[in-house]
């Protein structure tokens, strides 16, 4: 009989997180790895932001902090919801946590009851049907494939829905595949979700400002589901903040209320130092942020051309974050070496092992088809990259 919890036991490793730590070991060995496998901006973060954090360490805010985050940080995240996205809200619905992570953890915790439905579109960031099983909840998945640019339509998502339904999570733009939903395609979803009051949505945008097709565009906006969307946010990811560990939920008021009641039972307040730090953030205005976004609209283009040259891959042109999510099927069964290829998984370890580079494979994202590629690296450490998977890929017979 095993020691631990069935709920530890039944979590899965992230796969993220697993590759990059392979990476590093192989690395450690001597082996030059090129690391398109982490979801990381690859640029500081903001002088402006870290000449805040050392103010603040001056000014001595080094005590605990509000469960639900510093006043002035929920006030300057209301006004960010007001003036980039023209949604209303008010400082008690915001509650500020240890990165968007922790946001979705305590939102879907205080949602779902055990063997209530989640409907995910596939694929998903690798975290939500795991953040599903920590609350006991059923995850329902809604496929989707390349030729749709890995979006549902309403029409998926009516026939998703049951009576036991009772949140629905997706992201725009998304992780893994850079797909990012239009007003239009949101308006459809939305009207789906007014038959259906039973369902509420977590609607993730942590990538919201690396987006390359226009203003970002939150289903939120439709007054006739608002109060039932949990907005997820943060800083990682539009001013690389990641180490800082700091997002938020805005949400109704009774959602924001039992997530402040879970948190201030597991971690409490987000740490001061980064709370000050997020504060200057968003009130130093967005021209880090839109000079990060253009580096990596460059590299995206620079990416799918390389791409596009490689005999077997199958890709998209993302509109937002800073991944491709390549169909990779046509290697399926082929071999080198004595190593047959029999999943996406399979193939992202052998480009590891053959290549020296660290992909994600598709599975943990609920899509075996495909392999993660982030193009969150310097130009030459990409080209070098692309060049090893041609060549270790025209190996495969």
């Amino acid at each position: 009989m095993s020691t631990l919890s069935n709920r530890i036991n039944n979590l899965s490793e992230s796969q993220t997180i697993k590759m990059a730590k392979m990476g590093r070991e192989l690395a450690a060995k001597g082996v030059d790895v090129i690391s398109l496998s982490f979801g990381e901006p690859d640029f500081h973060t903001p002088e402006y932001v870290k000449d805040a954090a050392k103010k603040a360490m001056d000014d001595n805010f080094t005590y605990y902090t509000p469960v639900a985050g510093y006043p002035d940080l929920r006030k300057a995240i209301v006004a960010k919801l007001k003036n980039e996205n023209g949604l209303d809200y008010d400082a008690s619905q915001i509650v500020v946590s240890t990165g968007a992570k922790q946001a979705i953890a305590n939102a879907v915790l205080c949602l779902v009851n055990p063997g209530e439905e989640v409907i995910i579109p596939t694929p998903y960031w690798v975290s939500y049907s795991e953040v599903v099983k920590l609350a006991e909840g059923k995850s329902v998945f809604i496929n989707t494939t390349v030729e749709q640019n890995f979006k549902i339509t309403p029409e998926q998502l009516e026939a998703a829905i049951t009576p036991k339904s009772k949140l629905f999570m997706f992201s725009s733009p998304c992780n893994p595949t850079g797909s990012v939903y239009s007003k239009e395609e949101l308006e459809g979803l939305a009207k789906v979700f007014e038959r259906h009051p039973h369902v509420y949505i977590l609607s993730d945008e942590i990538y919201e400002h690396i987006n390359f097709i226009g203003g970002h565009e939150s289903i939120a906006q439709f007054d006739s589901i608002k109060d039932r969307v949990v907005i997820i946010n943060g800083f990682s990811k539009a001013f690389a903040m990641t180490g800082w560990r700091i997002g938020y939920t805005a949400s109704n008021s009774e959602i924001a209320a039992a997530c402040d009641k879970m948190q201030g039972q597991i971690t409490s307040g987000t740490c001061s130092i980064t709370q000050r730090a997020g504060t200057a953030a968003y009130l130093g205005g967005l021209e880090s942020v839109h000079k990060m976004r253009d580096a990596f609209k460059r590299r995206r283009e620079l990416v799918y051309g390389l791409l596009k040259d490689i005999d077997g891959i199958k890709t998209n042109l993302p509109d937002g974050a800073f991944y491709f999510f390549p169909d990779v099927t046509s290697f399926f069964g082929k071999s080198y070496n004595g190593k047959t290829i029999k999943d996406a998984d399979d193939l992202s370890i052998y480009l590891l092992e053959e290549g020296h580079v660290a992909t994600v494979g598709g599975d943990s994202f609920g899509d075996p088809k495909s392999i993660r590629l982030s193009y969150a690296a310097a130009d030459d450490k990409l080209v070098e990259a692309l060049k090893r998977i041609k060549e270790a890929l025209g190996k495969l017979q």
